[in-house]
């Protein structure tokens, strides 16, 4: 029988966006805010899915293939905390519509095929800095990335060689 993968469903951001987003996190953020998720991890997460057997996984990735929807910009403008989770994120001030449907359906089909789901509301961000226990002070506003988004991708999270890894698995084009 085949393991369990932790999987779920994200936007993966442009190289460019990314490398951008790390130089701005560096100039921005003190070294001893948090710790940094490396540029190749960084992305918005749609629907996490947690352990996921094969057989769902295959039922999962048949479903997001059905998804016929158009493509859309997304525009990172926002910043924040939260205490609590204690993590640093980049998001949205206005979520296109596109990105909330988009999700919607993802976390839908994921919930219907018995995979955990977070029981609160979607909040699309990227993640910044990890274990950040103090209050960071966040830039004021006026930085921005923007980029169309054409696909969506489903990543395995694996732990190897001390480090957290995201793998893509699947990608799946949104209609033009």
């Amino acid at each position: 029988m085949s393991e369990a993968k932790r999987l779920f469903f994200a936007i993966e951001l442009p190289e460019a966006t990314r490398e951008e987003i790390v130089r701005w996190r560096a100039e921005n953020f003190p070294q001893d805010a948090g710790r940094p998720v490396a540029a190749a991890n960084l992305h918005l997460t749609l629907a996490f899915l947690g352990e996921v057997s094969a057989q769902k996984q295959q039922a999962l990735e048949t479903l997001a293939g059905r998804i016929r929807q158009p493509g859309f910009t997304l525009r990172l403008d926002d910043a924040g905390q939260w205490l609590r989770s204690r993590v640093a994120w980049l998001g949205c001030r206005q979520s296109p519509r596109g990105l909330i449907q988009l999700a919607e359906m993802l976390r839908a089909q994921a919930s219907r095929s018995g995979c955990w789901q977070s029981p609160g509301p979607f909040h699309p961000h990227v993640t910044l800095l990890r274990d950040a226990g103090q209050a960071v002070a966040i830039p004021p506003p006026g930085f921005q990335w923007s980029f169309p988004v054409t696909e969506f991708v489903l990543y395995e999270s694996h732990f190897a060689g001390g480090r957290l890894r995201y793998t893509p698995v699947n990608r799946w084009t949104l209609s033009t």
